[in-house]
């Protein structure tokens, strides 16, 4: 029996379907397992089960969700706490990890994420300088960054595979939802400092003060709720990797301190007076041009060149068609294993559909699209009737044979788009999911007039008038 299926969990959640399904979940890998509905009931468990970690949702009546998370570390600051937290609520979710959260988790829940978090903090709970646990110590498998045939994808993975074993920082860039994060853990695990930690941060949507908080880690009394000392990131994966996701968005202040770091290998906790030294590989991300953001002033110049040592760009799932099907058999397989269903198969049509449409969310749609499919085909073979994609396949655009390249079929469906959105850039953007700065570079590759599209807002106020 694994270890980490001695561990004992406290689900507290309002809501006993999700409670329901998550205790459920855990008790068929292994753990012992405790719920709670409110506050009251939390605190009386907390005592009297004692867990080893505690999943809490951030919504709970009778009761004060920080006093719960002080509590719970006052008992042993060794148990990790995971918050589940709704999308209106996230931005409050962030404020509740200087309190004590360890991580956080957005509904609707992933539980073989939840599952691979838990056992991530579990491990780290033990042996704060250990490696989190592997793959087949948490039963989770993951996905290949380079599976596939592409040249986009063998390029990739040839780069990859020489720069793996050096120590030089790495910027990955690409869209959302390419594999960035996958390729950084590959990475790490591949590479010399791989029986050391591996953490990773999302700079998206943090203000200052927090993420300064999660790099840098505070000292008790930094600022008002800083109850106890915390050690950042930094501090923890010393020896490790970290990775960066979405560096980007990082705020300029920020990124001066991080740039002393990657320069001078040491750091200070917030309200602290003494460096720390720190040993750690920089693994950064974004989807974002940042060379643009220089320009713009909203990305330091010199830290630009200090994480862009090494860049490997991952492809968007559009630039290579010809990984689909490997890729659509391979998230098949590993989600009918997660949900208990029976080997399941694509149909040759339905397979056709998933390579004709243009994935504006990439690898991370796909698999949405598969579980979908999975969840309500009532067959072992998936048709086109079981697909749902977020954004309707324009009719004729991406038929089989329409159109004899990629770029003719990727020019075809941006003019479709900004057809449709009557040319506004920031709205056929945000429908392609890509930045406003690639759709305009793509524009320019493929010759798509910027007044495309503007007929029909003009035909609108004619009408109107």
């Amino acid at each position: 029996m694994c270890a980490l299926e001695q561990n004992r969990i406290l689900v507290i959640d309002i809501d006993p379907v999700i409670r329901s399904g998550i205790c459920g979940f855990l008790r068929d890998h292994g753990f012992h397992v405790a719920e709670a509905a409110n506050c009251r009931d939390a605190q009386t468990q907390l005592h009297r089960f004692r867990p080893s970690a505690v999943v809490l949702d951030l919504y709970l009546p009778n009761g004060d969700v920080p006093q719960l998370l002080r509590e719970s570390k006052q008992m042993d600051p060794r148990v990790p706490v995971l918050l589940l937290a709704g999308q209106l609520r996230a931005g409050l979710a962030l404020h509740a990890i200087p309190e004590g959260a360890d991580e956080i988790l957005r509904k609707p829940l992933d539980l073989t994420e939840l599952h691979t978090v838990l056992a991530r903090l579990l491990r780290r709970s033990k042996s704060p300088r250990s490696l989190g646990p592997s793959a087949s110590e948490t039963g989770r498998e993951v996905l290949d960054p380079f599976l596939g045939t592409s040249p986009a994808i063998v390029r990739l993975g040839k780069i990859s595979s020489r720069v793996v074993a050096t120590q030089s920082p790495v910027l990955i860039q690409g869209e959302t939802g390419t594999g960035k994060g996958v390729l950084a853990r590959w990475i790490h695990e591949n590479g010399p400092r791989a029986r050391r930690p591996f953490l990773d941060l999302n700079c998206a949507g943090l203000s200052r003060e927090l993420l300064e908080s999660e790099l840098f880690g505070h000292q008790k009394g930094a600022f008002t709720g800083a109850v106890y000392s915390k050690p950042g990131l930094l501090e923890v994966a010393d020896g490790g990797t970290v990775f960066l996701d979405e560096i980007g968005d990082m705020e300029l202040q920020v990124q001066s301190k991080l740039l002393k770091v990657l320069e001078e290998r040491v750091f200070r906790r917030l309200g602290d007076v003494r460096d720390r030294a720190v040993d750690m590989r920089l693994i950064s991300a974004t989807h974002r041009e940042l060379q643009e953001s220089v320009c713009q002033q909203k990305f330091r110049s010199d830290l630009y060149f200090r994480v862009n040592i090494v860049l490997l760009k991952t492809p968007a799932l559009r630039e290579r068609v010809e990984d689909i099907a490997p890729l659509s058999q391979y998230l098949l397989r590993s989600i009918t294993r997660h949900w208990g269903r029976p080997e399941m198969t694509i149909a040759s049509s339905a397979m056709k559909a998933l390579q004709s449409y243009a994935w504006p969310g990439n690898i991370r749609e796909l698999r949405n699209v598969l579980e979908r499919a999975v969840l309500v085909a009532e067959s072992e073979v998936l048709g086109v009737e079981h697909l749902q994609f977020q954004t309707a396949t324009p009719p004729g655009i991406f038929t089989a044979g329409a159109y004899g390249t990629l770029k003719q079929m990727e020019r075809a469906y941006i003019h479709h788009i900004l057809q449709a959105e009557c040319g506004s850039i920031e709205r056929a953007a945000r429908r392609l999911g890509i930045p406003r700065s690639s759709l305009y570079n793509k524009m320019r590759r493929f010759e798509i007039p910027q007044g495309t599209g503007r007929l029909c807002s003009e035909l609108a106020v004619g009408a109107a008038d």
